[in-house]
């Protein structure tokens, strides 16, 4: 959190002051009184109602416990009916153990997780200013049910498939064991299914599974495994594009947001702040995707980045010094790109720059410009018009089936999502331009690009592995996203670039595709369709076949078994004395 402004020093007078009620229990009041007492006084703290003065310009309450979240969102509620339209500042000395999506959706304005003496003045400030303050240590629940997975081989995903299906199979077999037919037969075949099931489960535990798996594994163990396959299969996956905050590697996900104004600017900065603090490290690829961003030296990568980020600044000032009409901000958004990405390529290569090229000095900004195609459009990003609405007039935006005041956290995150994608987006279109030019000029490589792909066979080797990533992501990936309404967004996480798919409508796009990837969403579609009904087919031949089993194959043998009794017992018979 930033530093508090200083204040002005001359004192208000007493009846000026504005007023703050302090809602906590005797100690922990007596401990906030001393931390926000100041010299000279800028507000008055209250700890009742009744020694207010007029309506009070902040609530401060101090949790002393953790009660129920229903119950903390009904108190919340009446807090903020009965002292409209004084912002409400939430504290808890430890960290909450809520999920973060409940504490974000909580009625207040400022919410602190164990504040120091500066972190509470400064939210005090931010709050009577008119801002609003989220500081997030941490979320238990969150951390404690998803786990940071890991990739996995076809081993372990044929164990965990293997897993998943017999451990639906072994549920439905308890259900109906629960409690015991009453008829002997159909107890008998559970109890026989059941026994198959857990053989089954052995068999692949020692197939693909550890040794150590394989002997004295119990149903718990193995339901974890499931559970936690599922969670690395679906990773990089959000089925309701919700924007939760970022996490650190394998720790509980925080988040700091402080807006200084509840206006479209106040929005702007606090994003722009956040952006800045998450490309200052200069990211790296962690997306599962091979980016040619990744065949940039890290300080140029950092170069772009916030050079589209200074440019980002500088079209938001164009387009609201304009009169910023709804129905052409998105006109005007797609026409200013090309000129973006060339400024944007223009600071990161250095304006100065001059190398040798053929025997003679040229200048590399220029050069870049002169010989680049910056003009084309990424399908992937989507319609800017929510976003470039909120960032300039500070309009609503919907977030999970919700319309939302711009300056709600959940809509200050979607917006730092998209604001993300659009960044590692335009800097993949203009460093897949760099690495197309490094190609033809071998100096500059020396200047932009990392120290192994300074061998020509190495960059080749990155062009052709992207261009073949890229025509496979066009034909086959995305139409399967298109048909079912995922967009993959690009976002940045602690320390690196990730990437998830938000879920919203796509049929437009999906109408507007070519013939040969529409086959591959008529595939889909076949699949689908036939699914059910290779089911039945399968379960079909499946009990025909168990009846061959039982009732021919099984009486045969039986009865040749029986004939081969009744002839030994003759022997036997004439062997007798």
């Amino acid at each position: 959190m930033t530093a508090p402004h200083p204040p002005d020093s001359s004192p208000l007078p007493r009846g000026e002051l504005p007023q703050i009620l302090v809602l906590a229990d005797p100690l922990s009041r007596e401990g906030l009184k001393r931390w926000l007492t100041l010299d000279p006084p800028r507000y008055r703290l209250v700890d009742t109602p009744e020694g207010l003065e007029g309506a009070p310009r902040l609530i401060l309450w101090s949790l002393a416990g953790q009660p129920p979240a229903v119950s903390l969102a009904e108190e919340l509620r009446s807090l903020q009916e009965r002292w409209h339209p004084a912002p409400v500042l939430l504290l808890s000395a430890t960290p909450l153990t809520y999920p973060t999506d409940l504490l974000l959706d909580l009625p207040l304005q400022g919410l602190l997780e164990a504040p120091d003496a500066a972190t509470l003045r400064e939210a005090v400030h931010t709050l009577l200013a008119g801002g609003r303050v989220v500081e997030i240590l941490g979320d238990a629940g969150t951390s404690a049910s998803w786990p940071n997975p890991q990739p996995m081989g076809l081993g372990q995903w044929l164990l965990v498939s293997g897993l998943q299906q017999i451990d639906a199979e072994l549920r439905v077999c308890a259900r109906l064991l629960d409690p015991p037919p009453t008829q002997w037969l159909a107890r008998l075949l559970l109890e026989g299914r059941r026994r198959e099931l857990l053989a089954a489960r052995g068999v692949l535990l020692w197939l693909w599974g550890p040794l150590a798996m394989a002997w004295g594994l119990g149903s718990s163990a193995a339901s974890g495994v499931a559970e936690s396959s599922e969670l690395a299969l679906a990773r990089g996956r959000s089925a309701s594009g919700s924007p939760l905050p970022p996490g650190g590697e394998g720790g509980a996900p925080g988040l700091t947001l402080t807006l200084r104004q509840r206006n479209a600017e106040g929005i702007w900065l606090a994003l722009r702040q956040r952006l800045e603090q998450a490309l200052s490290g200069g990211p790296d690829n962690l997306s599962g995707q091979l980016l040619a961003l990744d065949g940039l030296r890290e300080e140029r990568r950092k170069d772009l980045f916030i050079a589209l980020l200074a440019q980002l600044d500088q079209l938001r000032d164009n387009l609201q010094s304009h009169d910023p009409n709804v129905d052409t901000l998105r006109r005007r958004w797609q026409a200013l790109q090309p000129m973006l990405r060339q400024q944007a390529l223009r600071q990161m290569a250095g304006p100065y720059v001059q190398l040798p090229r053929e025997g003679t000095l040229q200048p590399v900004a220029d050069t870049l410009l002169s010989q680049s195609d910056l003009t084309g459009v990424d399908p992937e990003l989507p319609d800017p018009q929510s976003m470039l609405a909120a960032l300039l007039q500070a309009r609503p935006v919907v977030v999970d089936g919700r319309l939302r005041a711009a300056d709600e956290p959940q809509a200050v995150l979607y917006l730092e999502m998209l604001l993300a994608n659009w960044l590692v987006r335009t800097a993949e279109q203009i460093s897949g331009e760099v690495l197309s030019l490094s190609a033809e000029w071998p100096e500059l490589r020396r200047y932009l690009l990392r120290e192994d792909l300074l061998p020509t066979r190495n960059l080749e080797r990155l062009r052709n592995q992207l261009n073949a990533q890229r025509r496979w992501l066009n034909w086959v990936e995305r139409p399967i996203q298109l048909y079912e309404s995922r967009r993959p967004l690009f976002c940045l996480r602690p320390g690196g670039i990730d990437r998830i798919d938000l879920t919203e409508p796509r049929d437009g796009e999906l109408k507007r595709l070519g013939w040969p990837q529409q086959v591959v969403t008529l595939a889909l579609e076949v699949r689908d369709a036939l699914a059910p009904q290779a089911q039945n087919v399968v379960r079909a031949l499946g009990d025909l076949f168990v009846v061959l089993l039982t009732r021919v194959v099984g009486r045969a043998i039986g009865l040749v078994g029986r004939g081969i009794a009744q002839g030994m017992g003759r022997s036997l018979g004439r062997g007798a004395p």
